[in-house]
C-alpha cells in the first residue's frame, strides 16, 4: 500500500509542492484550539506587563482613539476600544451562534436525550456560581449586579487546555466538554440580552424586529449567497446597537438566519460531477497548455462553480470564521481587555473587595460544584448517562477546567460595573480563577491518565476510545494486530472484482477542518465514484435510495445492504471491507454484521473527531 502511495502523482505541480505544505501548516495551525488558546493567554500576557509599565498611558491612548467618517454636518466616530467590544465581538457572537446552530441542527444537541447530561450540566455550572458570587456580594449594592460574571465558560480555553493532553483522556470528555460549553454560551448570551443591555429604545427595537423578518424571509426564500445576509446583518447591528440591547446579539440573530442547507441536490451532484470528471478527462490535452485548452477548462469551471455551492452558506462563514475569531479577534480582545494595572491603586482594598471573591471562587469552586451537583443527579435519576469510558473522575477534571471563564467572563464585567475599581477587581478574579482552574484541571486529568495507563487502559488518537487491557480481541485498531484478517485481507486484494475506496482524512482527520457529516458524504461520493467507473449504474441507484431514505446510514453498511440483498449470504461471507487505509478494518462475516456497522460508524466519527 506504501508503494501504491507513493506511485501516486501529487494534485498539484511540483512547483509549488513547498507552497501547498506551508498552507497545509498553517490551515493546520489557524483549526487548532491549542494554539488559539496558546495566542489568546499570550496576549492577556503582554496586556498585564505593559499595564503594570511606563507605555501604559499611552497604550489606553491609542486604544481610545476616535475613528470614524463625517459626511456633511453628519459625524460618526466609535474609539478603537468600542469596535473591538460592540463591533469585533458581535463577529466572534455570530461564530458562537454558528456553532451553536450546528449542534442544535446535526450535532451533540439534536439528541435531547444525550445532550441532557451537558445541558444540565452547564445549568448547575451557572447557577452554582450566581449563588458564591452574591454570598459575598449580596448586600453590596454597587457590585450585586456583577453575579453574571462568573457563570460563562471559555470554551477555546478550556478545550485548548484539554487539547494537551491528546489521547490520554477518553474522546467522551472532550464531547462533554464542548456540548457543556455550548450550552453555557447560550445561557450567557441570554443573561446579557436580558440582564446587561439598557432600556430598549422601541423605535430601534422594531426597526431590528423588521430586519431579523426580512432576514428571516430571505432564508424560506432560498437565498443561499452570503453577502445579502451580511449586509442585512450590518443592518441589525446598527439597530440593535441604537436599540439599548447590547449589540453583539445581532450576530447570534444573524447566526440563526442563515441557511445550512445546500442549494445543489446533493442527491444528483454525485452523478451530475462524474460525468463532468469524465468530460473533463476526455476533453484534457496533456500536451497543450491549459490555457488553450477552452472546452476543458469551461468543464472544470462549471464543476468549481457548483461544488463551492455544495457547502452550507453556514458552513461556509463559519469555516472563514475561525482564523479570523480565533487568532485576531480574541487575542486582540485580550490586549485591551486584560490590562489589570496595579499602579495607583490600593492593594488592600482590592484584596479585601468582596467581588474579588465572588468572582474567583464563583469561577474555582462553582463552576466545578454546579457542574458535578447536576450531572451526578442527571445520572442517579437515569435522565442521561456517562460518556463510554468516561468515570466521574473524568468528570471532575472537565467540572475543573469548566471554571475556566476567560473571554465571556471578561466581557461581561466590563457591562456589569461602572465603577473601575469594580472592573479591575473582576478581571483579577478571573485571571486568577482561570489560570487555576486551567492547571488544575489539567494536572487532575493527566493524574487521571496516569493511573488509567497503570491498569493497562489506552485511548485510540482516532477520537474512539477502547480499552486494550480488558479487550485483547476488540475491533477498531486491534484488528491490525490480527495475522489471520491481514492474511485475508492481502487474499482479497489479489482476487478480482475488488473495489478500493480511499478517503483521505487530511492531516487533521477533518477533510480540512469539516465534521462527522463531511466524512460520511466523501465516503459516499467515493463509493459512487467508484461504481461510475466499473459502470454500475444499477447499485448507484440503489445506493442513492438508501441514503435519500436515511442520511445517517453508513456508506460502508449500505453496501454490504446491498451485496446481501444481490448475492445473498455467500457474498456477504466473502466480503472484506476496508474502512481505512492503515487504521481500521471490520471484517463484515454473517456472524457480527451488527457489531461491523456499529465499528465503521464509531470509527470514521472518532476520526472525524
Amino acid at each position: 500500500m506504501a508503494s501504491e502511495k507513493q506511485a501516486t502523482p501529487h494534485l498539484f505541480i511540483d512547483e509549488v509542492q513547498g507552497h501547498q505544505k506551508r498552507y497545509s501548516k498553517l490551515v493546520q495551525f489557524t483549526h487548532s484550539s491549542t494554539k488559539a488558546a496558546g495566542v489568546m493567554l499570550l496576549a492577556a500576557i503582554v496586556a498585564l506587563v505593559v499595564a503594570n509599565s511606563a507605555v501604559y498611558e499611552p497604550f489606553i491612548h491609542f486604544w481610545h482613539t476616535e475613528v470614524g467618517f463625517i459626511f456633511g454636518g453628519t459625524e460618526q466616530t466609535m474609539s478603537l476600544a468600542h469596535i473591538i467590544n460592540d463591533v469585533f465581538m458581535a463577529i466572534f457572537f455570530l461564530l458562537v451562534g454558528l456553532e451553536v446552530k450546528y449542534e442544535m441542527t446535526v450535532g451533540e444537541l439534536t439528541n435531547i436525550r444525550a445532550a441532557l447530561l451537558p445541558i444540565m450540566g452547564a445549568v448547575g455550572g451557572v447557577a452554582m456560581p450566581i449563588v458564591i458570587y452574591l454570598l459575598f456580594n449580596a448586600s453590596n449594592a454597587e457590585a450585586v449586579h456583577g453575579w453574571g460574571v462568573p457563570t460563562a465558560t471559555d470554551i477555546a480555553f478550556a478545550l485548548g487546555i484539554l487539547a494537551l493532553l491528546g489521547n490520554r483522556v477518553p474522546a467522551g470528555v472532550r464531547v462533554f466538554l464542548s456540548t457543556l460549553a455550548v450550552a453555557d454560551d447560550i445561557i450567557a448570551i441570554l443573561i446579557i440580552a436580558i440582564f446587561y443591555g439598557q432600556t430598549p429604545k422601541v423605535f430601534w427595537l422594531m426597526a431590528a424586529v423588521i430586519v431579523m423578518i426580512v432576514l428571516i424571509a430571505m432564508n424560506r426564500s432560498h437565498i443561499y449567497s452570503l453577502l445579502p445576509y451580511i449586509l442585512m446583518g450590518g443592518v441589525l447591528w446598527y439597530c440593535v446597537f441604537m436599540s439599548g440591547i447590547h449589540s453583539t446579539i445581532a450576530g447570534v440573530l444573524l447566526a440563526f438566519a442563515i441557511p445550512s442547507g445546500s442549494r445543489v441536490n446533493l442527491r444528483t451532484f454525485g452523478l451530475w460531477s462524474g460525468k463532468k470528471l469524465k468530460e473533463a478527462h476526455d476533453t484534457f490535452q496533456p500536451e497543450t497548455p491549459v490555457i488553450a485548452q477552452g472546452e476543458y477548462i469551461e468543464t472544470v469551471t462549471d464543476l468549481s462553480r457548483v461544488a463551492r455551492q455544495v457547502v452550507p452558506p453556514a458552513t461556509r462563514l463559519e469555516h472563514k470564521l475561525y482564523p479570523w475569531v480565533y487568532f485576531g479577534i480574541l487575542p486582540v480582545f485580550a490586549l485591551t481587555n486584560a490590562d489589570v494595572s496595579f499602579a495607583g491603586i490600593d492593594m488592600g482594598a482590592m484584596l479585601t473587595d468582596p467581588v474579588l471573591y465572588g468572582v474567583f471562587f464563583g469561577l474555582l469552586l462553582g463552576k466545578p460544584l454546579g457542574i458535578l451537583a447536576m450531572s451526578f443527579i442527571c445520572v442517579k435519576t437515569k435522565l442521561g448517562a456517562l460518556p463510554e469510558n468516561v468515570n466521574w473522575g473524568h468528570m471532575v477534571g472537565a467540572a475543573i477546567l469548566g471554571g475556566v471563564g476567560f473571554t465571556m467572563a471578561i466581557f461581561v464585567a466590563n457591562l456589569a460595573y461602572t465603577d473601575e475599581m469594580h472592573i479591575a477587581t473582576a478581571k483579577l478574579g478571573i485571571l486568577a480563577a482561570s489560570l487555576m482552574a486551567g492547571i488544575i484541571g489539567f494536572v487532575f486529568l493527566m493524574l487521571q491518565a496516569k493511573r488509567a495507563q497503570k491498569q493497562g487502559v489506552a485511548f485510540s488518537e482516532s477520537g474512539d476510545d477502547f480499552a486494550e487491557g480488558e479487550a485483547e480481541h476488540a475491533g477498531g485498531l486491534n484488528a491490525l494486530r490480527n495475522p489471520e484478517l491481514q492474511a485475508r485481507i492481502d487474499a482479497a486484494r489479489a482476487r478480482r472484482n475488488v473495489f478500493e475506496i480511499v478517503v483521505d482524512l487530511g492531516p487533521t482527520g477533518l477533510l480540512g477542518g469539516g465534521s462527522v457529516r463531511d466524512v460520511r458524504d466523501a465516503l459516499k461520493d467515493e463509493m459512487i465514484r467508484v461504481l461510475q467507473e466499473e459502470g454500475r449504474d444499477d447499485l448507484i441507484e440503489k445506493l442513492q435510495l438508501q441514503f435519500q431514505e436515511d442520511e445517517r446510514v453508513a456508506p460502508l453498511a449500505a453496501i454490504q445492504d446491498l451485496v446481501l440483498q444481490e448475492h445473498g449470504e455467500d457474498a456477504l461471507l466473502r466480503t472484506e471491507v476496508m474502512t481505512s487505509e492503515d487504521a481500521v478494518f471490520t471484517n463484515l462475516v454473517k456472524q457480527s454484521a451488527e457489531a461491523a456497522d456499529e465499528t465503521e460508524e464509531q470509527h470514521v466519527e472518532g476520526m472525524a473527531k
